[in-house]
């Protein structure tokens, strides 16, 4: 199959965000075209995956074909941060038999979701380099599409391609663009995988996370189903290159950034593929209730910018409190003076580190509340400039809103915590509703029926 010259929606990046968003648009009968530079398989780091993931997948047809593949089933995972006792989340106790995760070779559960992208309906191509995209009245490089300020960006139109291997190059035209080529890291990482390594701990197939006695970094021990384990560390990289930073939009017309395009969050806790469907989930509806009228499309690149924003915004409150805890080794950060350990934080953090605020509706918007109160107090007792100063917050959210889920000791002048607790609180009013469909972002919901993609208001989403 030749790669064809128009299509609505053209996705370029095979990684996870891509492929599900292709096979979301594909299953509602959108022609979309799917583009990945490498060749599959290809290699990935990111092995460790949380349990929400099942419920993405099961949502586009594909659970069965991880299940059955053999990858090595996570029931939780043990986090060790100084000389303390670990903490542990268990995902069983929290969501029952079946609530587990998967520790995955990440160069075959790539392939399955890109094949099944293709099995949905989407024309997929690998080997595939996008080499520039086309505005309307402006031309940029693909690196170019998820950096800079996309309201200036104007409407995409078509891409240039070419395959080194066959020497094929060519141009095609689309309705819709979705960014999911991916980015690099924000921090210096080192791996390998090795043979013959013994189970850390009686939690068989659990991953296990241990600050570096220095308070540099992390690693971490995987064990996968091929008998092999992933042992790596990740180390601040504030030495080698300047900040980064973050994006604001995440969609401008026509146009829909998903996974590590558009932001990526230092991987302690799993967060890389939950978070690249969850984005990839959201382009997909976006573009759906464009198409059929749900909304206007300005509506919808709305939307999407603060879906994104909100899902980023609550692993990174999480992540930087706990990085802030490896670089602080034996302060009391994440823990009181009178506490052995972090099971306190673990209770709180549960929530967000295992996804189910994404995908579950058992919440309640108390226990949401108290989890992004612990982080936000976390986060106050570290000195000025830590990792949370580079996030572009709202800076319109009104504080009055903030209500009895402020931390203690947060005034309405502490505009670092009033305005990271608001970017998320203000949809978890709503999580007694079911599921994704749950998420009420500008006054619309999604629409999650097969066939019927898209937005509705939310007085009718229910």
């Amino acid at each position: 199959m030749s790669i064809p010259e128009t299509c609505t929606v053209l996705v370029i990046g095979g990684g996870p965000a891509g492929s599900y968003t292709a096979s979301v648009l594909a299953r509602e009968g959108i022609d979309t075209v799917l583009l990945e530079a490498d060749s599959f398989p290809r290699y990935h780091i990111g092995e460790s995956l949380l349990p929400s993931v099942k419920y993405f997948l099961e949502f586009i047809g594909a659970y069965e074909k991880f299940d059955s593949h053999g990858f090595l089933h996570k029931n939780g995972a043990t986090f060790k941060f100084n000389s303390r006792k670990p903490g542990f989340t268990d995902f069983l106790a929290a969501g029952g038999a079946g609530n587990h995760a998967f520790n995955v070779i990440r160069s075959e559960a790539d392939q399955i979701l890109f094949t099944h992208a293709g099995d949905c309906g989407a024309k997929i191509f690998d080997k595939t380099k996008v080499t520039a995209v086309d505005f309307e009245n402006k031309h940029t490089e693909p690196e170019g599409v998820a950096e800079g300020t996309t309201k200036s960006l104007g409407r995409p139109v078509s891409a240039s391609w070419s395959q080194k291997e066959s020497g094929a190059s060519g141009t095609i035209r689309f309705k819709y663009l979705v960014d999911a080529s991916g980015r690099a890291g924000l921090s210096v990482a080192t791996w390998g995988y090795w043979e013959s390594a013994a189970v850390h701990g009686p939690g068989e197939g659990d991953p296990f996370f241990e600050a570096i006695d220095d308070g540099s970094g992390w690693a971490w021990y995987i064990p996968l189903h091929d008998g092999t384990v992933s042992v790596g560390i990740t180390i601040k990289q504030d030495r080698v290159s300047a900040k980064k930073k973050a994006a604001t939009e995440y969609a401008s017309s026509h146009l829909r950034v998903a996974g590590d395009a558009g932001c990526f969050i230092d991987p302690l806790f799993s967060s890389g593929v939950h978070l690249a469907m969850n984005s990839g989930l959201s382009a997909a509806i976006t573009i759906c209730a464009s198409i059929r009228g749900d909304c206007s499309e300005e509506t919808a690149v709305s939307w999407h910018s603060n879906k994104v924003a909100e899902g980023y915004t609550r692993f990174l409150l999480v992540v930087t409190g706990s990085l802030e805890q490896i670089y602080g080794r034996e302060q009391n950060i994440l823990n009181d003076i009178n506490e052995p350990g972090f099971d306190n934080a673990f209770d709180h953090f549960k929530p967000v580190i295992q996804g189910t605020v994404e995908i579950s509706g058992r919440l309640t918007k108390e226990e949401v509340a108290r989890s992004v109160e612990f982080c936000t107090r976390v986060i106050a007792k570290v000195e000025e400039g830590g990792c949370l100063s580079t996030l572009a917050l709202d800076e319109n959210l009104p504080g009055s809103e903030l209500g009895a889920a402020a931390p203690a000791g947060a005034t309405r002048t502490d505009d670092r915590v009033d305005a990271a607790m608001m970017k998320i609180v203000r949809i978890h009013r709503v999580l007694d509703l079911q599921n994704f469909s749950a998420d009420v972002v500008n006054g619309m919901a999604p629409s999650m029926d097969r066939g019927h993609l898209g937005l509705v208001m939310a007085t009718s989403a229910a």
